[in-house]
């Protein structure tokens, strides 16, 4: 019997959950899947690295990599929007990027580590907008050029890629070290606050 309880507890809590998905280009795509799965433990369901915004069929890597696909690496995350929010994502997805580098992000460059908000809706639309606008306030001496752009179709990368930080920690500690994503982002953001 308590194990009956307990099935129809679990159940009751996956039906009252509200999934949504999100898709975020912040450059490489280990670095902001990691950012969102340490700091959303709660609320993240899911998130899965891929690729947004180009025309290709079933991009690889390798299409990807060259430039030339017009396709942006990005992290797909189903989330429960009764824990957290899409403004909060967007939010911390923010900080999580240098947002006046329409080159690449830290030390990748080219059009596939460009930053940029993919939505899905009309709704994340509005959201994305309104967040761009208010991170645009903070520092008034420089312009975002993160895109806000429409989802075309998400393909998720190889599997090699997905949890990278997991799967390679060494590896990818010392990618992100070299790459000086971190340092960078303080000297952005500094300790401003999220929403």
């Amino acid at each position: 019997m308590r194990y009956f309880s307990l099935i129809v507890l679990l159940f009751s809590f996956a039906v009252k959950a509200k999934i949504e998905t999100a898709i975020f280009a912040g450059g490489c795509f280990w670095c902001i899947q990691k950012d969102f799965d340490q700091n959303f433990k709660k609320g993240i369901i899911n998130s899965t690295v891929g690729y947004d915004g180009g025309i290709k069929q079933y991009p690889t890597y390798e299409d990807v990599s060259s430039g030339k696909t017009k396709y942006l690496e990005v992290v797909k995350i189903k989330y429960d929007s009764n824990i957290v929010g899409y403004e909060k994502l967007l939010n911390f997805f923010f900080r999580q990027i240098d947002p006046y580098d329409d080159r690449g992000q830290f030390c990748d460059k080219g059009l596939q580590y460009t930053s940029a908000i993919f939505y899905l809706n009309n709704q994340q639309y509005k959201l994305a907008k309104k967040i761009l606008a208010e991170t645009d306030k903070l520092n008034e001496s420089q312009i975002i050029k993160t895109k806000i752009l429409k989802s075309t179709t998400f393909y998720p990368a190889e599997s090699y890629h997905q949890k990278y930080y997991k799967k390679n920690p060494v590896k990818y500690q010392f990618y992100r070290w070299k790459c000086g994503r971190d340092d960078k982002l303080k000297d952005i953001w500094g300790n401003s606050p999220l929403k």
